[in-house]
């Protein structure tokens, strides 16, 4: 059979049943593969960007992996930041690139190009791949292809190249006759010592708190991770990545704490006497600035797969009493057979209080004849159904999101968490839509990040998809906003209209696509309005008049610990929430 062929029927094999793909020269062959092989099918999207992070969000919500073709060139340089968003969230996608046939490459002569359209996308994507490799040998597919998949796939997941000359996709290959791959198969074992260390401090403490991260979602133990907290009866902060992990009704969920997170849990994780944190790497969007405020009289134990992500502690001079090289399929499972007696009852009622006291609806305020996106968030959760999946792209949507959504137990959240790409969600939310039809699907999306992947409107009404797509428009880049309100005197040169930007009347772009359209310009409409697009079929958009003054409220400025976000509270108030001693950073405002 043709080797193009052979590939799109290895991944069928995989159950890979969408490939996200854009035409070219040195990639026909492949995506003719496609189109003849049974069970799997291409997905056209309108910019190779788009076609990496549907295969990003393809991954995320099947638990397979993503798939994304793309030429040479052009082609596969713009589908780095769809790659580099799946190696930093460990997101396990195969991206497949033609290239220029081998009797057109440079090689050694020193030219830049020989080819038309030769570009060195392997070297160029090293550093954001787990593995990246050109096919020249016909013979090496099956083996090459084989260690990609194991690679993307085993210990911290991330995605992968494979990078196949154009004259190479053309052979004729015998599928029996290919070499294999032999894979070294590593067993994971939690040392029982360190889980009976985790008991007995947490044992001792008074002031516990579990960190939970996505890694727990991407080991898939989400199940035995809730009933180990229900077990040990330990509240627990949540990162962005594991945000929908307890639903918002649940006693133990505190909520998302960070730099972006909530005062009230900030409060719980700053305050606390014991942290364990379960698939977070703690990055400094969790930990604040400098990262040693963090979390700073805990006993601190971390449970991690990659080592690297362990030792980086110290170069940070952060302590972690207990760092664990562990999968979590395994350590999760290890921690819930020990058996403790627990009562954290002061503790939990002392996290209820600032619950209380700190809600977003007393940190933000009203903009008047606008609609508050605190309160689209609230709003937004009455009117889901009992199952769900919503994409959020990045800016202030989802930090809101993430501050005031309460999701419910049928409801998952999705974000590229680490590479925060503007325009993510709706081609993302496009895969979901495919994978998932019975599940509605969400996008919330801002202007700006709407204008990168605007052209994927075609796909979604292409394939008539049934999204919501739910676009918050305040006239800007609101979090770029605050940074200038922040460092640079308010001027909000190329984040603005009056700086530099142009959004076009989001109803008439909606209906270029034929896309039904509503527009929600008032708090009053909000149930109404959210309602209408919930009852909708199809393909449908949203607009969300958000006053431009608009802020993340709270929202800790670099160089404060996590504890002491704006707006400040009144020191002698701060103090008085605070259990262990404030720094001089806080005591001196």
């Amino acid at each position: 059979m043709k080797l193009a062929d052979y590939v799109a029927h290895f991944f069928a094999g995989l159950g890979v049943r969408h490939a996200f793909v854009v035409s070219g020269g040195a990639s026909l062959h492949l995506i003719h593969g496609l189109d003849n092989t049974p069970g799997i099918s291409h997905i056209c999207c309108h910019h190779e960007q788009a076609a990496a992070m549907a295969a990003d969000g393809y991954s995320r919500v099947t638990g397979n992996l993503g798939l994304a073709m793309a030429t040479s060139g052009p082609g596969a340089t713009n589908l780095i930041t769809g790659i580099a968003g799946c190696f930093y969230d460990s997101v396990p996608a195969v991206f497949v690139t033609g290239q220029v046939s081998t009797f057109r490459m440079s090689g050694n002569s020193g030219v830049r190009q020989t080819g038309f359209q030769e570009t060195p996308i392997v070297d160029i994507c090293r550093s954001i791949t787990k593995y990246a490799v050109q096919v020249l040998n016909p013979a090496d597919i099956k083996k090459e292809l084989q260690k990609a998949v194991h690679i993307a796939k085993t210990g911290r997941p991330g995605p992968v190249l494979v990078d196949i000359p154009d004259n190479v996709q053309r052979m004729n290959i015998d599928p029996d006759a290919l070499v294999e791959f032999s894979p070294d198969v590593a067993a994971d074992a939690a040392d029982r010592n360190t889980v009976q260390t985790i008991i007995a401090k947490l044992a001792e403490s008074e002031r516990p708190v579990i960190i939970a991260g996505w890694g727990l979602h991407l080991a898939g133990v989400e199940d035995q991770f809730r009933s180990l907290v229900e077990k040990l009866n330990v509240p627990v902060a949540l990162t962005w990545g594991a945000a929908d992990l307890l639903p918002a009704s649940h006693a133990l969920r505190i909520g998302t704490f960070g730099t972006h997170g909530s005062r009230y849990a900030n409060f719980a994780v700053q305050n606390a006497d014991f942290v364990l944190a379960l698939g977070s790497r703690l990055d400094t969007k969790a930990t604040g600035s400098p990262p040693n405020t963090f979390a700073r009289s805990a006993w601190k134990a971390v449970v991690d797969i990659d080592r690297k992500e362990l030792d980086k502690f110290e170069l940070y001079e952060v302590k972690i009493d207990c760092p664990v090289e562990s999968d979590l399929r395994t350590f999760v499972p290890a921690l819930a057979a020990k058996s403790v007696t627990t009562d954290f009852s002061p503790w939990l009622q002392r996290i209820d209080q600032w619950k209380s006291r700190y809600h977003f609806s007393k940190e933000t305020y009203d903009p008047g004849q606008q609609v508050d996106p605190y309160r689209f968030a609230d709003v937004l959760a009455d009117i889901l159904p009992a199952r769900a999946n919503i994409w959020v792209d990045t800016g202030s949507a989802i930090a809101w999101m993430m501050q005031a959504f309460r999701p419910g137990p049928g409801h998952r959240v999705w974000h590229d968490f680490n590479n925060t790409a503007m325009g993510w969600a709706l081609p993302a939310a496009i895969a979901s839509a495919l994978v998932e039809p019975q599940v509605p699907t969400y996008c919330v999306v801002g202007d700006g990040s709407l204008m990168m992947n605007l052209q994927e409107l075609a796909t979604v009404v292409r394939h008539n998809l049934d999204i919501r797509i739910i676009c918050l428009d305040n006239a800007g880049y609101s979090m770029i906003q605050q940074t200038q309100d922040q460092w640079l005197d308010g001027r909000y040169i190329a984040s603005s209209i009056d700086g530099g930007l142009s959004f076009p009347n989001w109803l008439a772009a909606a209906a270029a696509f034929n896309i039904p359209a509503l527009e929600i310009t008032h708090n009053a409409f909000l149930m109404d309005g959210l309602k209408r697009l919930a009852d909708h079929t199809g393909p449908g958009f949203c607009r969300v008049a958000i006053d431009s003054a608009c802020r993340v409220t709270p929202q800790v400025k670099f160089g404060r610990p996590n504890e002491d976000p704006e707006p400040l509270l009144p020191r002698d108030q701060f103090r008085r929430e605070m259990v262990v001693p404030p720094l001089p950073a806080s005591e001196g405002l």
